[in-house]
Parts: structure tokens; sequence; C-alpha cells
């Protein structure tokens, strides 16, 4: 494998979509894929199979939903501008609002072309990032309670509350209590309930029959609500890795780096904002002060080859010496990194690949100059 390349396996995602929709069915809720964290369109067919919706948080993304997975979107922006609503409108089953002044703005252009939905804050969220907490204070994202009327505008008929960032079942049902308390009273004048992304129930740990137990507890309290989640990363996770290769090493006051022809900042951003630090195949990651140890003992930093300097990441003790050439593989790369990648530098986006279940390698995609000449256009 001569270049960098993104890889998506046919088996881990159809055994996450089996995972999802065998949930649905049991909570009798709907599951629906968020664009934001997944958007191989070239992969629709397969999820056709098993979901019926997505979600959109934007026109383009509104757009592939309608073109290319073949369904209306449920859509929910910050905030929608007078230049792309209809368009928006036209291309969205649900569409929910991010404040009641949006509502007031656009409602009456989208009124019996869509569900209309408004989103609330439950001012409750145990995402310990605040890069990711969209309830932390001074969010921007929703309506808190006590600024809702009493009596809901006739033709709102959902609320859309997002709260949790690849979190377990027993974090929904604490948060359950804070949107309960505080919204419940409106219930009975809407139809459906979105509870968002977050719910990474393809992860191993995560307690599949506890969620279902939840999900149908709410259905009985509230059985004429319908349910929504509409994670992103459950669909993705552990599907595939980014395999990248040593183009050189370099070595610093006892620090040695493994140069790749792949980038954190334009191919792994994540990395770098949430921080996290990826599985590397065949090696351990080590605590940043180890750089002191020898050089014998086959420790990296890994460094990305664009010219921000901070565009590395440390360390990964190998058990061997790392040669120019060799690949680096990075486990669990294609939820939300596929989706952020970006051309600074100009650097060239690795390739996409579906590995299928015969085994077979298909390139869904090459990038080239063209990719970066025609975003500056």
């Amino acid at each position: 494998m001569a270049t960098p390349m993104y890889i998506i396996e046919e088996k881990k995602l159809r055994r996450n979509l089996q995972l999802i929709a065998d949930v649905a069915k049991a909570a009798d809720v709907e599951i629906i894929l968020a664009f934001k964290a997944f958007a191989l369109w070239k992969t629709f067919p397969i999820f056709r199979e098993y979901i019926n919706s997505t979600t959109a948080s934007s026109l383009s993304e509104a757009r592939l939903a309608l073109e290319e997975f073949g369904a209306k979107a449920h859509t929910y922006s910050p905030a929608y501008t007078d230049d792309e609503f209809g368009e928006i409108v036209k291309c969205s089953s649900h569409l929910t609002f991010n404040s009641l002044s949006q509502y007031e703005r656009f409602h009456d252009r989208a009124e019996g072309k869509a569900s209309i939905g408004l989103r609330v804050n439950p001012e409750y969220s145990e995402v310990g990032t605040m890069l990711y907490n969209p309830c932390a204070p001074g969010t921007r994202f929703g309506v808190t309670c006590e600024k809702l009327p009493e009596t809901l505008p006739q033709d709102i008929e959902g609320f859309h509350c997002h709260c949790h960032c690849e979190s377990g079942s027993d974090v929904l049902e604490r948060t359950l209590v804070h949107i309960e308390k505080k919204f419940s009273r409106w219930f009975p004048q809407i139809k459906w309930l979105n509870l968002g992304g977050g719910h990474l129930m393809t992860r191993k740990d995560y307690d599949t029959s506890h969620l279902i137990n939840i999900l149908k507890g709410l259905h009985e309290r509230y059985p004429w609500l319908k349910i929504i989640l509409e994670p992103g990363s459950a669909f993705a996770w552990q599907t595939g890795p980014l395999v990248s290769h040593v183009v050189d090493i370099v070595e610093d006051k006892g620090i040695r780096t493994a140069i790749l022809d792949v980038s954190f900042t334009c191919h792994m951003p994540d990395c770098l904002e949430m921080p996290y630090f990826p599985d590397v195949r065949g090696a351990e990651h080590i605590d940043e002060t180890s750089h002191l140890l020898p050089l014998t003992s086959h420790l990296y930093r890994l460094g990305g080859n664009s010219c921000l300097s901070g565009d590395f990441m440390a360390s990964w003790r190998f058990d061997h010496e790392l040669q120019v050439g060799e690949e680096v593989i990075f486990e669990d790369m294609i939820h939300y990194t596929t989706v952020k990648t970006n051309t600074f530098n100009g650097i060239t986006h690795p390739s996409i690949a579906m590995l299928h279940e015969d085994g077979k390698l298909e390139i869904l995609r090459q990038f080239g100059y063209e990719d970066y000449r025609n975003r500056m256009d």
C-alpha cells in the first residue's frame, strides 16, 4: 500500500448497523445516522439495509440526505440563513430551531412542509471536555425551560435535546431525570422527542440491555411520543484504521520523531482538539515525560507532515526500530476523522477505501491537486 489510506471494513460496519437496528426494534425507537460524524455516501446502500433516515446540520448535509441517502433529513442548525432556508426545507422531513427567535423568523416558511421542533437545554451534561459540552454555561445551544411559554406554538411538534458525547446508557438515565424535570410538562403538547447523539451503543462495554429498558420506560411514561436517537460515532465505531507510512526519522535533544505521510492537524484533528491518544497498532502509548528514556527503547513521537509546529503527538514505544517506508497504523479512524479533514498546507488527503466482506479492497476515492485547488475557488 503505497499511499496513506482510510480503510472502512464492511464486516465491522455491518456488525454495528445490525446492533443498532436490533436496539431500535427492541426499544421501539428510531435511530438515525448523524452526518457530522460519518458521511461516506458511497456506503449509504449498506446503511439503507438497516436504517431509514439521517440527520443534517447544514444545507450540504441535508442535500446529501435527500440526493444520496434517498430520504429527507432530520435537520437542526444553530442558525438558519435566509438564502439557504428554503432549500433546507425542501430536503427536510423534520426541522428543529435552536432558539425562539429563529423559530419566529422562519417557522412560517416551513409550516406544513416539515415537522417543526425546538432544541431545548436541560442545563445538565456529563461531558467533561468543554469543547464538546453542549450544556456548558453560556452555551449557544437550545432554549432553557424558563424561556418557554406555557402553551407552545401550535406548529411545534417536537423537542430536540443533545447532551452526550461517547456516553454510556447510565449517563442517559441520569440525563433523562433532568430533561423530564424541566420539560415534561410540555410533553403532552408535542409528538416526538429527539435525544440527540453521543449514545455509544456499539462500544464493547456499553450496556445495550440497560439502554433498551430506559427507552421502554420512557415509552411507558409518555406513550404518545416518538423517540429518536441520532448517534454518529456509534455507527462507525471501530470500523477501520488510517494507514500511514514513515517518511523520515529526526532527533533533537534526545527526542526522536517519526515523520509520517499524514497529519494530525489535517487528518486527525480531534486528536489535538480533544485531545486523545489514538491506538497505534503494535505500539504502546507512553507518558510524555518518558521521552527521557534512551533512544534504544524504540520510543517515538509521531509527527505529521504539515508545517504546524504542534502537528505531532507523543509518545509511542514500538517493539522494533522504525524504518523509512514502513506502515504506522492508527486504529479506529473512520468516525469524525473522515469528515473533519482539511487542506491546510495543501497536504493531500489519504485515499478512502472499503475492505469488503469477501476480502477485496475497493478504492472509493483518491485525492489530488484539483481537490485542493477547487477549495480555493
